[in-house]
């Protein structure tokens, strides 16, 4: 089924286009990826598609039968009604009915229960109550009742999402699903059963994402916005990116063959008398058109990050037997830590375990409860942290730039002026004098990561850096940060990023335990689901053990006996796991050295997930052979 054309589609800002006479066709089924830099007008696309924005020129046609759900960036509410009320906002029998009865269950009232209960039966809405259910655990959304305007930003994000995909799940069986980040504030599981949940249902999708893992898993196609134009590729990221440079070549070519045409081509319009003859003017108007292909410039500016890293000295940050609680909630029991210079340490754990907190923490913003946090004398933080800019939206961007400095230091030697140092960053003179109100959510971010990176820090601390960046400026940073000198702290949700950037992860478990695991996130999700099998192999062999009282003084007699076999195991156990627990201790205290190479860590990681498991083995065996002595 046809959803939606469009033809010639315009759209600018002032004297800025964003996109011009771009045409494309979304059908039943679709999954597509929109990505380009920020800026260039990717939420202000699906605004339009949406009905929300009108363009300058164009057609835009959307079937009858196609209802068109936006999940925005900032999502709106009315603040004064409560959670449950936005999120069942639309006037149904049947929402209405689960309206009643979650608020019946919250307020524990039996005969409103019994109600709300009997009501449900007669509409039959128990399968959609159960889909709402697992919509709202999934991005643990509970306290309907609380009102919105008291929820934080990332809640509020959640909230919205969920009321999204309840919406779309209602009674829409054409639905256009356009989401605008959806992944930023969730966290890694959140984002997995997301995944799981847009490929299960029957969505016709137009997504933007800077996730790359999560582009992957859901769309098959990806649309890109660059100078005006729009591209179509078909496949995952990585073919996008050989078929665009494959593009960009091809243009390149092009443009060179037009200008030597245009050389020869000037020669001749120059000898050319005033008075043209007929043949002579069809050639002149010829040449204007390759004197237009000629001057065309593929501009692929890229964010240049060369800043001058301070001195790093031998002592960066000591953390001891430090202890940290809200109320009930521990965020840190007696944790121990020595940070080490050139590390890069990934922080993951479910939203509300303390990492945040940790971070500030670290920087001595909060109080530890108890312990001692020693920093080295030479460490300069920078601090990219979710709260963005603090700015005043009435100045402009070259204003708030100077608030910090007027020139800035380059790696190389040599210093750049404020202005010059913006362009780098991808704010060419005419941005440069914008309000700071008018930026893009990604714009502002890159603001922020120049004014953190002005200050020289040798210890950067990264709380959700990717939210809100594109793709071309992620890649810019993450090639900065392999070759960063200092250390690195990164708390972020996305998979690829942690992937390509961390030699190991601190893993805030809940209740105050964190573990320091070697290797980077996707080491570590294989190794969490190594131990889940474990543990179910381990739980469905319990019974085994248990269920057979009627022979069980035979089973004692049979233990007293050990067979010169069974004899010379326990023997061979009994030297084989200390030799394991020694080579685990040393593997440890080489990862935390941080003087290794990436392969070296991989291969560390790898041996450790092997003596672990060994060691598990080995250890069950032991005991079941030593209850027979």
């Amino acid at each position: 089924m046809h959803y939606v054309s469009v033809e010639g589609l315009t759209k600018s800002y002032g004297i800025n286009p964003l996109f011009n006479n771009i045409s494309f066709h979304i059908n039943e089924g679709d999954k597509i990826a929109l990505i380009a830099r920020n800026g260039v007008g990717k939420s202000t696309l699906l605004r339009i598609l949406a009905g929300q924005e009108t363009a300058d020129e164009g057609k835009c046609w959307i079937n009858k039968e196609v209802t068109v759900a936006l999940f925005e960036q900032e999502p709106e509410f009315d603040e004064a009604k409560s959670v449950l009320e936005n999120i069942f906002h639309l006037e149904h029998p049947i929402i209405t009915a689960i309206r009643a009865y979650e608020a019946a269950a919250e307020s524990e009232d039996g005969h409103l229960i019994a109600d709300a209960i009997t009501k449900m039966d007669e509409l039959g809405a128990w399968d959609f109550e159960a889909k709402v259910k697992q919509i709202l655990g999934k991005l643990n959304i509970h306290h309907l009742q609380n009102p919105v305007k008291d929820l934080s930003g990332g809640q509020r994000k959640r909230v919205a999402l969920a009321k999204t995909l309840i919406d779309i799940g209602f009674e829409h069986k054409h639905t256009l699903l356009m989401m605008d980040e959806p992944t930023n504030h969730l966290d890694v599981e959140m984002i997995e059963w997301l995944e799981h949940y847009l490929n299960g249902e029957n969505i016709t999708l137009l997504l933007v994402t800077h996730d790359r893992y999560f582009l992957d898993a859901v769309c098959d196609e990806i649309w890109e916005l660059e100078r005006e134009n729009m591209y179509v590729y078909k496949g995952d990221y990585e073919n996008y990116m050989e078929k665009k440079a494959a593009r960009l070549e091809s243009e390149q070519a092009s443009i060179d063959k037009a200008r030597n045409q245009y050389r020869k081509e000037l020669e001749w319009m120059r000898k050319q008398p005033k008075a043209r003859t007929t043949k002579s003017k069809s050639r002149q108007d010829n040449f204007y058109e390759v004197e237009a292909r000629a001057k065309q410039k593929i501009e692929d500016a890229k964010l240049q990050l060369e800043v001058k890293m301070s001195r790093l000295g031998g002592k960066v940050v000591e953390m001891k037997k430090v202890y940290k609680s809200y109320g009930d909630l521990p965020i840190l029991k007696g944790f121990d830590y020595t940070f080490t210079k050139g590390e890069r340490i990934g922080v993951i754990g479910k939203n509300g375990v303390g990492k945040s907190t940790f971070l500030n923490m670290l920087q001595m913003i909060e109080p530890a409860d108890s312990g001692k946090i020693n920093i080295g004398e030479t460490v300069i933080f920078g601090n990219f942290s979710q709260q963005g800019l603090q700015i005043k939206d009435n100045l402009r961007v070259i204003e708030y730039v100077k608030t910090f400095a007027e020139s800035f230091p380059l790696a190389k030697g040599g210093s750049l002026s404020a202005a010059q140092f913006l362009e780098l960053f991808l704010f060419p003179p005419d941005k440069q004098y914008t309000y700071l109100s008018f930026l893009s959510g990604g714009e502002k971010k890159r603001l922020q990561l120049l004014t953190i990176l002005f200050r020289n820090p040798n210890f950067l601390i990264l709380d959700e850096p990717t939210n809100d960046l594109d793709l071309p400026t992620l890649a810019v940073l993450e090639n900065f940060l392999s070759d960063y000198q200092g250390c690195v702290l990164i708390v972020s949700h996305d998979r690829y990023f942690m992937d390509r950037l961390v030699d190991h992860l601190f893993v805030f478990e809940g209740n105050g335990e964190v573990r320091d695991f070697p290797g980077n996130y996707t080491q570590y999700r294989i190794w969490m689901k190594e131990e889940e099998e474990r543990e179910q192999l381990t739980a469905d062999s319990r019974p085994l053990k248990v269920e057979r009282p009627e022979v069980k003084n035979e089973t004692v007699t049979s233990k007293k006996k050990m067979s010169f076999k069974e004899k010379r195991e326990f023997e061979v156990l009994e030297k084989e796991l200390p030799a394991l627990e020694a080579e685990k201790l040393k593997i440890t205290e080489q990862m935390s050295q941080g003087a290794l190479s990436f392969d070296e860590i991989s291969k560390l990681s790898e041996r450790m997930i092997a003596i672990t498991q060994e060691l598990e083995e080995k250890e069950l065996r032991w005991l079941e052979l030593s209850e027979m002595v």
